[in-house]
């Protein structure tokens, strides 16, 4: 039986891995921050089919007492503060966990189990201000925010280790990638949840940033298969992830809501810019600069062919059904929640 250790288990990444391995066989440990109050997240679902270990990324010393319990043939490090708007207000804090953390687990693997298998979370946001459409694996970085900043260190000292000590370590290069578990911070989760409330009547309006930003969005669960494929290659390499397409903000917003039979037209340009019910005429989405980035990124656009190539990864869930299955989720939930 295989084992794995992962961080970050009870995010949205860590609960679809962590339902993949347990498929496969693996014996699963996630690394979990202790609390005053127990909280499983998004295993919940798992919580007796996962053994945990009380552990912090900041804490060198409990990462190695982790890999001591585990023993972990494979290593998945998705762990991060990741939301990059909370970068800004706390960079500090996202470098501990995003950039030191990284290395802090690299440290541990090298001097407990150094043949254990290391995968690290990179991300889309490296590339930043873009210098090539799309972005390959060998696009320049220009990340262009605290979040890309921590991120592109922890892709570097994972390169780094694997090539000063013969570690197998993979950076996966995610570009965005949503799902019925993402957090409601997130844009696209935010969209759906405001669109299932306003369609029940319990919500006015929402507010959102740049309409005009372009994302490359695919499904979570699609994504961490490609983690695991990368672990096991016969040589470590990093890869892109993505869906080869990219879309704006405004169009998620407008799918979303015409799932709910509401129908969204455009009026107005910038900051001026709404969105207004055809049938009613009643403005339900407007914009608000308060949600602009400091340092914007105007496209992410990824080229997976490597990875569809070597790994003979696929997406399987498409861009309109990632958006379906999160609107028809938040509104199944919030209907409950309201007794309706």
């Amino acid at each position: 039986m295989k084992t794995a250790l992962i961080t970050g288990i009870t995010g949205q990444d860590g609960s679809y891995l962590a339902e993949l391995l347990l498929e496969k066989g693996y014996k699963v440990y996630g690394l979990m921050r202790r609390k005053s109050k127990l909280d499983f997240g998004n295993v919940e679902h798992l919580k007796n089919e996962i053994e945990f270990i009380y552990g912090d990324m900041s804490d060198y010393v409990s990462l190695v007492n982790a890999l001591k319990n585990s023993k972990a043939d494979e290593i998945y490090n998705l762990a991060a503060q990741s939301f990059v708007g909370t970068s800004w207000q706390q960079p500090i804090v996202t470098s501990k966990i995003n950039a030191l953390g990284a290395v802090n687990l690299l440290e541990a693997l090298r001097v407990i189990k150094p043949e254990s298998k290391f995968y690290q979370a990179s991300t889309s946001e490296m590339f930043g201000l873009v210098r090539e459409i799309p972005q390959r694996e060998t696009t320049p970085f220009y990340p262009r925010s605290p979040y890309g900043v921590s991120k592109l260190y922890g892709h570097w000292i994972t390169k780094n280790y694997k090539e000063s000590y013969n570690i197998f370590a993979c950076c996966g290069i995610l570009f965005n990638h949503e799902s019925e578990r993402r957090g409601k911070e997130f844009v696209t989760r935010k969209i759906t949840e405001a669109a299932a409330k306003i369609k029940l009547g319990i919500q006015e309006k929402l507010e959102l940033g740049n309409l005009e930003a372009k994302r490359d969005w695919g499904h979570a669960k699609d994504y961490v298969k490609a983690m695991w494929l990368m672990l096991q290659q016969d040589n470590p390499d990093d890869y892109i992830i993505a869906t080869g397409e990219t879309h704006k903000v405004r169009e998620f917003a407008s799918i979303a809501f015409k799932l709910l039979n509401i129908d969204i037209e455009w009026i107005g340009e910038g900051a001026q810019e709404k969105g207004i019910d055809k049938n009613t005429g009643k403005v339900l989405i407007e914009v608000n600069p308060k949600f602009f980035r400091p340092a914007e990124v105007d496209i992410l656009l990824g080229d997976p062919s490597k990875a569809e190539k070597k790994l003979g990864w696929t997406r399987k869930i498409s861009f309109e059904e990632l958006v379906r299955r999160m609107v028809e989720s938040d509104y199944k939930m919030i209907s409950n929640e309201v007794g309706m």
